[in-house]
């Protein structure tokens, strides 16, 4: 079995190299996912969430009213911090135990956001990095996701530079040019990591 952390910066296309991944074979284990499936009504995440930031973090309906919690957080780094100390470990376990059930021969796709931004690098057997350039990116999520500039540019420097993201890869797919061009980079990788996973009892 091969572990692989899958990180890239938003809008540089991490998505659609993960749906490839998957449809070549791999086990994709997505971490933004596990983090919303850990905080849903009746888990003991979303209870230990409201005893921390108080219950008006709720929508009427009891789920997590997320744009409130983010509004909370996104400017202050000690209640990130207290809500990053309730989240990650649970979307640690659950990660752990998604990749228990793999087997000898599978490539395990970690999709991780902020893998440089926390240091995540040594815990996977390869890092792949989904590079595009910071215009790309930014028209990207103008252009598809209907963000402004401003909103784009401050998600974008929120994240991990450019070059601290490439300096943990072992593998670098570019992503800068038409979807066309990225099929068969990502095949490229995958025979790669494939390989490796076959020697990686």
């Amino acid at each position: 079995m091969l572990t692989v952390g899958l990180t890239g910066g938003i809008g540089a296309g991490k998505s659609e190299v993960s749906r490839l991944f998957v449809s070549y074979g791999a086990v994709l284990i997505d971490a933004d996912r596990i983090a919303r499936e850990v905080v849903e009504p009746g888990t003991p995440g979303l209870a230990a969430v409201v005893a921390e930031f108080g219950p008006g973090i709720l929508t009427p309906e009891g789920t997590l009213d997320r744009p409130k919690l983010g509004s909370i957080v996104f400017n202050d780094p000690e209640r990130l911090a207290a809500l990053n100390a309730i989240v990650h470990p649970l979307v640690g376990a659950r990660s752990a135990e998604l990749e228990a059930r793999a087997t000898a021969g599978d490539v395990v796709i970690h999709d991780v956001p902020l893998l440089a931004e926390n240091g995540l690098a040594p815990l996977y057997d390869l890092v792949v990095v989904v590079d595009a350039a910071p215009e790309t990116q930014l028209d990207r999520l103008v252009r598809l996701r209907g963000m402004t500039e401003a909103e784009a540019r401050a998600r974008m420097g929120a994240q991990a530079t450019r070059a601290q993201r490439r300096a943990v890869a072992d593998l670098v797919i570019d992503n800068d040019g038409p979807l066309e061009a990225l099929e068969p980079q990502v095949r490229k990788v995958w025979e790669t990591l494939k390989e490796r996973a076959a020697g990686n009892p």
